[in-house]
């Protein structure tokens, strides 16, 4: 395919700056977003023991609630029945209690002890699945939600605008280089080769990361759009008549009946919970679960209402039997979450993920190369000021996000029992290594920074099964699920080999690599008047 060189010229820059400007941000939205592919093991990973008897069998749900109901009358405004008890939700009957603000709240579980008492227990669900969460919705910004997302979405559009201009920059030479990989002295055209080999390979997957970005950014106003145009009487369930109060001689259905009638009506549903909530006199009721033959817009479930007199289910908003329009928005949810296939297609959202990472970190390194100062009659120029600044962010802020979301991982075990707010000292912990890797790479310089914030990364992959393992000999008052989260004390440990192994491949490039690069320690000085000078010497 012919473009003219000019017009490739154009797209390259506008490639280049979008991509400089947003890439870093993409960086941790990415690496996070691949962990949170995992979000319900790692949360189930994290969460401490509950001292809770074993909850009771679900057909003596109504005699839990009216012990519950009977010592704790607030819980009666909103509850769960949890059908399928868990780690993270280890309680047939759990309920909320607000906190001193809106968005706060404390969520307490209940059992029968071995004597047939009420049990009450203050649940210590871990934050840290959702502290990962939350650094890949907001791409790392310690910002109040409402400024961080506009912010997003910005990066988001940014994102969209620099695949469109680098696919073009790409065409006239995409069938000859297409996975081509040049290994040699070249580095730039190394470089050049993964990073293109990447965005090509990955194009779809990225083009729907980038148009969902922008969706969940500018939702509100999208919807009020959508209010206008596609439901100009109205949303249609919004219609519909209210179910008559029921009389006196109505009550709820128990949870087991429940459960029942829901599966009768959704054959391949798998239900985990029941909510029920307070309304006027009036109980309304929702049931959450998972049909894994439908991708939902949840990230891990579904959810709809249920009638609680008679167990009828209003399947509107059930993947699989919704509406034309409301399918291609749940497709927008589904194929940003991942949410379809079941762990086949979150293991290779998590690999797609840490591949889009990998793709914003070789777009800085193209940029540094491309820009580097070449040796000329044996002198070792310095390089630009911008090159060297760009090499140390690169490092800092994508080293930093590693470590710190490793470290405050690796934290998990210990710090309840011994803090009062673990979700603070969680995102305390995360922000302190990322600025602490970021201040060490411009300490040190792109290159020996590189190196050492590698190795540290992998001591704090280490020790997150190190704490696992505490756990299981019960040091220090730490814990251990046995055969739950498995796989994330694997996964951190197959990180360590890879971390130094890249360290290693870093020293390696420090010392017999090109001298007159930001990667060589042999290189120019850093100090702007001796690099004016050695600019001068060298044209």
């Amino acid at each position: 395919m012919k473009i003219r060189n000019d017009i490739i010229k154009v797209y390259k820059d506008v490639h280049i700056w979008v991509g400089i400007i947003s890439g870093l941000m993409l960086f941790i939205a990415f690496y996070a977003g691949a962990i949170t592919m995992f979000e319900k093991p790692l949360e189930r990973w994290a969460t401490p023991p509950s001292a809770l008897a074993p909850p009771p069998p679900i057909e003596r749900t109504e005699a839990l609630l009216q012990a519950v109901f009977a010592s704790h009358p607030q819980a009666a405004k909103h509850y769960l029945v949890v059908v399928r008890p868990s780690a993270e939700a280890p309680a047939r009957v759990i309920w909320r209690e607000p906190g001193k603000t809106r968005r706060e709240f404390t969520e307490y579980g209940a059992s029968f002890a071995a004597d047939g008492s009420l049990q009450v227990e203050k649940l210590a669900k871990a934050p840290v699945a959702q502290l990962v969460d939350t650094l890949h919705q907001l791409v790392g910004l310690p910002f109040p939600d409402a400024v961080a997302r506009q912010i997003m979405g910005a990066v988001a559009l940014m994102y969209a605008v620099a695949l469109v201009s680098g696919l073009i920059i790409v065409l006239p030479t995409l069938v000859k280089d297409f996975l081509a990989l040049r290994i040699g002295k070249n580095i730039k055209r190394m470089w050049m080769d993964v990073h293109n080999a990447l965005g090509i390979v990955s194009l779809p997957f990225h083009l729907v990361m980038a148009l969902t970005s922008v969706v969940f950014a500018f939702h509100t106003p999208f919807y009020a759009v959508q209010e206008k145009v596609v439901y100009p009487h109205g949303l249609p369930w919004g219609q519909h008549e209210p179910a008559p109060l029921p009389g006196p001689d109505e009550y709820p259905l128990p949870a087991d009946a429940l459960l029942r009638s829901v599966e009768a009506q959704l054959p391949g549903f798998e239900v985990y919970s029941f909510i029920f909530r307070e309304d006027q006199g009036q109980l309304e009721a929702s049931v959450t679960g998972l049909d894994v033959r439908h991708g939902t817009r949840g990230r891990t479930q579904a959810s709809t209402h249920l009638n609680p007199y008679t167990g009828e289910v209003d399947p509107h908003d059930l993947p699989g039997r919704m509406e034309s329009w409301d399918a291609a928005v749940n497709a927008f949810f589904m194929l940003h979450f991942g949410s379809y296939g079941g762990n086949a297609m979150r293991w290779l959202y998590l690999v797609m993920g840490l591949a889009g990472a990998l793709l914003f970190y070789t777009g800085n390194l193209l940029w540094i190369e491309s820009r580097r100062r070449k040796q000329r009659d044996g002198l070792v120029p310095a390089q630009k000021r911008s090159a060297q600044v760009l090499g140390c962010l690169t490092v800092g802020v994508s080293l930093g996000c590693v470590i710190g979301i490793s470290a405050t991982l690796a934290a998990t075990k210990w710090l309840p029992g011994r803090v009062d707010d673990v979700a603070l000292w969680h995102q305390g912990l995360y922000y302190a290594f990322f600025a602490a890797a970021v201040a060490w790479a411009f300490a040190r310089g792109a290159a020996r920074g590189a190196d050492e914030l590698l190795r540290l990364a992998a001591l704090a992959s280490l020790l997150v099964p190190l704490g696992s393992l505490a756990g299981v000999w019960g040091i220090g008052g730490t814990w251990n699920h046995p055969g739950a989260g498995f796989a994330v004390d694997a996964v951190a440990l197959a990180a360590v080999p890879v971390f130094l192994m890249l360290a290693r491949y870093t020293r390696k490039r420090m010392a017999d690599g090109h001298t007159d690069s930001v990667w060589s320690t042999a290189g120019g000085s850093a100090d702007p008047a001796a690099e004016g000078a050695d600019a001068r010497a060298v044209t």
